[in-house]
C-alpha cells in the first residue's frame, strides 16, 4: 500500500454522470491487481471529510484508471478536478480476483458479469484474462444498465477479444431484464459449460449471480459494493457475514468467493 501524490492526466465524462479518469501513481500501477481498489481523497478541504473508493479500471504503464458515477458530492467534487491538479491517493487496497485458475489451463468458458459501474474492474480483469486465452477457451461479457444510454464499455470489452451481450431493464437494447435473467437464459441454451464468472455490480446482482453459480456449480468470485469510510480494515463499517464470520469488504474483500457470502 502505497500513499502518493497523483497527476492527473485526464477527467472526462464519457456519458450521462459516468466520468472516466487517469492519474500518474507508478507505484500502485506497477503493484496493483484486477479487483484492488484505490482510496482517493477528492480534495484539500474537510469536506467531504473521508476518502471514496473507487475499482482499478485500467493500468497503463504508470498510469492507473478509474471509471465512476456521480452520485453526491464526493464524486461531483472529483468530476470538476482538472488535468494537472494533483489527487491525494492511497492504494492498492484489498483482495483482488484470484485468476490463478485461468492462468494455469487458460482453458475454459469464462463469463464477466457487471452490473451498472460494476464494469469498472472487470476492464482490468478482461486485459489479464485475454492474454491467457487459448484456442480451447472463450471469454463471455455480460453487462446490464437501466436503459441503452447507460451501457458502459461495451467496445473496450470487444477490443479484448469478449464476446459482449447486453441486458436492459427497459429493453431498449439486447435482452429484456435484467443481467441475472441474461446468465439464466444463456446457461439454459448454452451446449457448453461456464467454468468461472467474476461479477461486479449492485448487491441484488450479485446475490442471484450467487443462487445461479450455486445451482449449476459454477466457481464464481463477485466484487462487492459496500460503503467503505476508511479503506484499510480500521472503521468495521463495511463488514459483511460470510461463512467466516464478518469480514470486511475493503480488507478481506472486495472480492470473496460467492459461496462464502451470507446474504
Amino acid at each position: 500500500m502505497f500513499q502518493l501524490k497523483a497527476k492527473l492526466i485526464f477527467n472526462k465524462r464519457i456519458k450521462d454522470k459516468y466520468w472516466h479518469c487517469a492519474f500518474l501513481a507508478p507505484l500502485i500501477a506497477k503493484n496493483g491487481l484486477p479487483g484492488q481498489f484505490v482510496d482517493i481523497r477528492v480534495n484539500d478541504a474537510t469536506e467531504p471529510l473521508l476518502r471514496r473508493p473507487f475499482s482499478i479500471h485500467r493500468v497503463s504503464g504508470s498510469g492507473i484508471g478509474i471509471l465512476y458515477e456521480v452520485v453526491g458530492p464526493g464524486t461531483e467534487i472529483l468530476s470538476e478536478r482538472k488535468s494537472g491538479e494533483y489527487l491525494d491517493v492511497i492504494g492498492p487496497l484489498g483482495n483482488g480476483f484470484d485468476l490463478n485458475g485461468q492462468r494455469a489451463t487458460g482453458n475454459g468458458q469464462t463469463v464477466l458479469i457487471a452490473g451498472g459501474v460494476g464494469v469498472a474492474p472487470l476492464i482490468f480483469v478482461a486485459e489479464k484474462l485475454s492474454k491467457l486465452q487459448t484456442p480451447n477457451s472463450k471469454l463471455i461479457t455480460l453487462i446490464g444498465a437501466k436503459t441503452k444510454n447507460q451501457i458502459l464499455c461495451e467496445k473496450e470489452f470487444k477490443d479484448l477479444g469478449c464476446s459482449v451481450k447486453i441486458a436492459t431493464d427497459d429493453g431498449s437494447r439486447g435482452f429484456r431484464g435484467y443481467v441475472s435473467d441474461l446468465v439464466k437464459h444463456l446457461l439454459s441454451t448454452m451446449d457448453y459449460r461456464l467454468s468461472t464468472i467474476y461479477a461486479c455490480g449492485p448487491r441484488p446482482m450479485l446475490k442471484e449471480i450467487s443462487k445461479i453459480s450455486k445451482q449449476y456449480k459454477i466457481e464464481a468470485q463477485i466484487s462487492l459494493e459496500e460503503h467503505m469510510a476508511c479503506g484499510i480494515g480500521a472503521c468495521l463499517g463495511c463488514a459483511v457475514n460470510t461463512k467466516n464470520g464478518y469480514q470486511r469488504v475493503c480488507k478481506e474483500g472486495p472480492v470473496f468467493k460467492a459461496e462464502e457470502v451470507i446474504w
